[in-house]
């Protein structure tokens, strides 16, 4: 993972209903574990500040939403699967690029669609 980068995420949940409770939970321990120190994280309840859910755009709570670095990302559900958390985000992406195998990998992908 490239150190400079900052990830600014929102949370969306609606009260403390059990799949927001595990959204955050789980948010919490892949942040603290892959991006500590790098990441600014809003919590936001939907139920308290409706007006942000609105300009937002926010139909389903929870929602994730990574702000930056750009693109804009969003991941709806209780984010209990870590890996697709991480893609959605495009963070396992960088993960997964900067080691050898993947990296030979894509190239070779690459290489085969130039010929065709």
């Amino acid at each position: 993972m490239n150190a400079r980068k900052t990830y600014i995420l929102k949370l969306y949940v609606a009260g403390n209903t059990p799949n927001s409770m595990r959204a955050l939970k789980t948010l919490r321990e892949i942040l603290e574990t892959e991006f500590r120190g790098v990441y600014a994280l809003k919590v936001i309840d939907v139920l308290k500040s409706p007006q942000l859910a609105e300009e937002d755009k926010i139909l389903a709570t929870p929602t994730l939403a990574k702000i930056l670095p750009p693109p804009v990302r969003r991941i709806i559900g209780d984010l209990s699967d870590r890996d697709k958390v991480l893609i959605g985000l495009d963070l396992l992406y960088d993960e997964l690029a900067e080691s050898d195998s993947f990296s030979s990998f894509y190239s070779s992908s690459e290489d085969e669609n130039k010929s065709r």
